[in-house]
């Protein structure tokens, strides 16, 4: 992973969106943490957003010296380290297949494994979760069997239920709300990702570690 190489590009008069360079992979959302770290130290810095191999630094004001910015984040960038957040264990029960898993056969056909195999291999998976947002409480999940990896639609599903376990280009997921989705679902878990009225409202957040377990398996 090459320092000059990280990306700098500006949202707005105060926001800045740093993006790792290199692949999606689990020590580029390391370091992205360990900026996070940083950068949370600093009384110039309103919100520190972390998505997914990237992080959005929001001013509290708009920077007088935008060239002195970008070197100051470029510095810090090239001061991070790799951090592993001692994230919990989040072991989800799943169906697959059924009449939840509207897209497995899409998927299949995608990658051309049996419907055995793609399930197999997705719960085999150990995914760690690299960001959350989307919709409140999502969780962007890394870990994906690469042989699993599938398009997201290009006409979304307009109900898909919440709780629906899913697979969105390289990622995995679990949607949150009953709604529009353009993830491919192979199965559904029975679980509330996100209660606003909980002293801790999302069930996941980043650095955890997410198994899933086939309670059922509908083919």
């Amino acid at each position: 992973m090459k320092d000059q190489d990280v990306r700098l590009s500006t949202m707005g008069s105060r926001a800045w969106l740093v993006e790792a360079p290199g692949a999606f992979d689990l020590p580029a959302q390391r370091r992205i943490w360990s900026l996070a770290q940083q950068l949370n130290q600093r009384e110039d810095i309103e919100a520190l957003i972390p998505g997914v191999t990237n992080l959005l630094v929001l001013f509290r004001h708009t920077p007088a010296d935008p060239q002195s910015t970008e070197a100051s984040l470029r510095h810090y960038w090239q001061l991070a380290r790799a951090v592993d957040p001692q994230g919990k264990l989040i072991e989800i029960p799943v169906w697959y297949g059924g009449e939840h898993a509207s897209d497995l056969v899409a998927v299949c056909e995608h990658t051309g494994l049996s419907a055995e195999e793609v399930v197999r291999r997705h719960y085999q998976g150990q995914y760690t979760v690299f960001a959350v947002g989307s919709a409140p409480g999502f969780g962007y999940l890394h870990g994906l069997d690469p042989l699993l990896a599938t398009p997201r639609k290009k006409v979304p599903s307009l109900n898909m239920l919440k709780g629906t376990v899913t697979i969105g280009g390289p990622q995995a997921g679990v949607s949150v709300l009953t709604g529009p989705n353009g993830w491919n679902a192979i199965g559904y878990a029975e679980l509330e990702v996100f209660n606003p009225h909980a002293e801790i409202p999302a069930l996941m957040a980043p650095g955890d570690k997410i198994r899933f377990v086939p309670e059922r398996i509908e083919l």
